[in-house]
């Protein structure tokens, strides 16, 4: 296979420099070919609708509704809130479908933001690799596979034992991902069937109950569902992000595109599906939850609202059940996030952006995204294990959270941009349109969700016990600030120094595929590739 770099002015002398030097850097032709023009193709419809399921599934309906109601303060407000979270998640769907079925690349938004974001060159680059390479997206979901396990084996919850549980979730779904990558997939449908399975036991035991064929006492939930409602802005938008929590995953597909069988495909129908599928078991999940469960258990229950749940109809036996299935839950959403972000960050890699990128963009030795992957659990491993006791998961929950919403929000801004200025983008031909209502509307939801967290909470509704309300805010801005600061060092300050620019080069297989490598161009004509 030959690779033919697009340079612009460049001589093919200096081409065929850069040609050896990219290959070098970045692998051999063969390494090469996998990772773009010849990747293998894994991920088909039943794959990429659990590779979603499995995302947007992990502890969240289990473990938040119970915060929800205590934010609102009532049972018709808590699901409003969901149905809100529904139509927001449902509006980025859209707007994700389109870009991706524009551009059907792994890295999902690292391309649609540079795609619009041209200046300052490589700025909003650098802001969203530091936003994925310092985020451990799959901590939150290891601490509650750690509080369930303990909790079904009858062991006190501490904060060691939970976090070390927890570790060990994080490092299997590592592993598996790294060395059994078929294996790994499988294993991701499996769980997901047992998740759903799960969700159908709770939704028809909730079905029963309304039906006054439970043998429990009457919760009265329905009754009166708006009365207590406090519906203080800070209340509103954290329970907001407790539901969008639940979501997070709808665009999961769009970070493994380039592995697709057929992406247009999975586009419109695996997203879609999913996304609906689970707004509505959700939907259904809440209402079992208030038919059963009294609302003054609900809303003292904590994260194991689902336990309480299963205690009240099937006893101590049906409580222990229920928490190892949450458990293994939890374990399907972590395989599925280490899945994507290992290969967000490769992607990042193969560009030449980060530290060590020849490491971060090979596939050697297993052809899987291994550096990438590891990166991922080492972040997960140290945001498992910093925060204080009782505030981590909700502090990681929300530090995950948060920043996406800032990521949403230039996400749709790009987007009505493109719609606004189309000859500007002839490129742009996508085979989905989310259409320019249904992107205004996200995009003012994002906007909302990133500046209502400021509103100070009322007394009593700070979900952290020791932490400032704002913190994860403050952190998440720290991150998007890190990556200027590098931007700043890499692209502006060392080459003053050491008197060159820094461009893209375009490296073309003969397959047809493409992939981005950052060169250096000297004073005197020269062309090197950037490596950290």
């Amino acid at each position: 296979m030959k690779l033919n770099v697009g340079l612009g002015s460049s001589s093919a002398a200096a081409d065929s420099t850069i040609i050896k030097d990219a290959e070098a850097n970045y692998g051999t032709d063969s390494e090469i070919e996998y990772i773009e023009g010849g990747r293998r193709k894994d991920i088909g419809i039943i794959s990429a609708i659990f590779l979603i399921f499995n995302r947007m599934i992990g502890t969240g309906i289990f473990a938040t509704p119970s915060t929800i109601l205590l934010l609102c303060g009532s049972v018709g407000l808590s699901l409003f809130i969901w149905v809100a979270g529904t139509l927001i998640a449902a509006a980025g769907l859209m707007v994700y479908l389109e870009w991706g079925s524009a551009i059907p690349k792994n890295g999902g938004e690292k391309n649609y933001l540079e795609y619009y974001f041209t200046r300052p060159k490589f700025l909003v680059t650098s802001m969203y690799a530091s936003y994925v390479f310092l985020l451990g997206w799959a901590a939150s979901n290891s601490v509650i596979f750690g509080e369930y396990i303990l909790y079904a084996a009858g062991t006190e919850v501490t904060r060691w034992n939970q976090r070390l549980v927890g570790l060990a979730c994080v490092t299997f779904a590592f592993l598996v991902h790294a060395f059994l990558l078929k294996w790994g997939l499988r294993l991701q449908n499996v769980l997901g069937v047992f998740k759903l399975v799960v969700i159908m036991i709770i939704i028809v035991t909730g079905w029963v109950a309304l039906s006054g064929r439970l043998d429990i006492e009457p919760t009265h939930a329905f009754t009166n569902a708006f009365e207590g409602t406090d519906g203080t802005a800070y209340g509103v938008v954290t329970a907001l992000y407790n539901v969008i929590w639940s979501f997070i995953g709808y665009s999961n597909a769009n970070y493994a595109l380039a592995e697709a069988k057929n992406p247009n495909k999975i586009l419109k129908v695996a997203a879609p599906l999913a996304l609906v599928s689970v707004a509505i078991l959700y939907m259904l999940t809440n209402i079992a939850y208030f038919a059963v469960v009294p609302r003054e258990t609900i809303s003292g229950s904590g994260r194991i609202l689902a336990a309480s749940f299963f205690s009240i109809v099937f006893g101590k036996r049906g409580e222990t059940a229920l928490s190892v299935f949450v458990a293994l839950s939890a374990l399907g959403n972590v395989m599925s996030v280490i899945f994507s972000q290992g290969r967000i960050v490769q992607e990042l890699g193969r560009e030449g952006l980060l530290p060590c990128s020849k490491i971060f963009a090979s596939n050697k030795p297993l052809n899987t995204p291994l550096a990438g992957l590891f990166e991922h659990w080492v972040v997960s491993v140290i945001v498992m294990l910093a925060p204080p006791p009782g505030d981590a998961y909700n502090f990681i929950l929300n530090l995950i959270s948060y920043p996406l919403s800032i990521v949403n929000t230039f996400v749709a801004l790009a987007l009505i941009g493109i719609y606004l200025r189309r000859d500007n983008f002839p490129d742009f031909k996508p085979k989905i349109k989310a259409t320019l209502p249904v992107t205004i509307f996200f995009l003012l939801s994002s906007i909302y969700l990133v500046i209502a967290p400021f509103v100070p909470p009322s007394a009593g509704q700070n979900v952290y016990e020791h932490l400032p309300y704002y913190l994860h805010c403050v952190v998440a801005i720290g991150i998007f600030a890190a990556g200027g600061l590098y931007w700043l060092l890499w692209s502006q300050i060392l080459p003053r120094i050491g008197g060159y620019t820094i461009d893209r080069a375009t490296a073309t297989e003969e397959s047809g595929w493409t992939r981005q490598v950052l060169i250096k161009r000297y004073a005197d004509g020269s062309e090197v590739p950037v490596r950290f």
